[in-house]
């Protein structure tokens, strides 16, 4: 899958505590990222919403219900995907990032692949999601892993939502 070896996708937590810190940087990115793109002046973690800087400070908790993936090359945590916990036979897809320095190179394939494995054996026939307009490519991988637009349950402007069902 890439140069530097192969990418395994693992369910965090795991045994490695290390594993926190660069699954709390990437989500650090993903945030400060998509400030940016919303056009907001966000150039530091302190400056982010509360809810997100909560999810950077202890991911544990914020996620404590949720399926946390994480690819890792190695020691380092080069992409991460959460999956909600099921409600009424569905969950949502969230915060799927992969490190610049690795796309292009299969982790977000990797990532929503086991994601879908993983909802299955839990019994949840849909996933949902919402992406930004401006991320075409990911809209493009979503589509290509049987995702479709549907109607949208958050009105906020420029989100796309997406539906798969099994």
């Amino acid at each position: 899958m890439t140069d530097r070896g192969e990418v395994a996708v693992v369910l965090w937590p795991g045994p490695d505590p290390s594993v926190a810190q660069g699954l709390a940087a990437l989500l650090a990115a993903y945030h400060l990222r998509t400030e940016a793109e919303k056009g907001a002046a966000v150039t530091a973690v302190d400056a982010l919403p509360d809810r997100y800087r909560a999810e950077i400070s202890d991911p544990r908790t914020a996620f404590a219900r949720d399926a946390v993936l994480v690819a890792l090359d190695g020691d380092a945590v080069v992409g991460c995907l959460v999956l909600t916990a099921p409600a009424d036979g569905r969950s949502e897809i969230k915060r799927l990032w992969t490190d610049p320095a690795y796309r292009g190179r299969g982790v977000a394939s990797g990532l929503l692949r086991t994601a879908l494995a993983h909802a299955a054996a839990r019994g949840t026939r849909t996933l949902r999601l919402s992406v930004w307009t401006w991320r075409t490519g990911a809209i493009a991988l979503y589509e290509r892993f049987g995702f479709a637009v549907t109607a949208s349950w958050d009105e906020r402007e420029h989100l796309v939502c997406m539906q798969h069902t099994a």
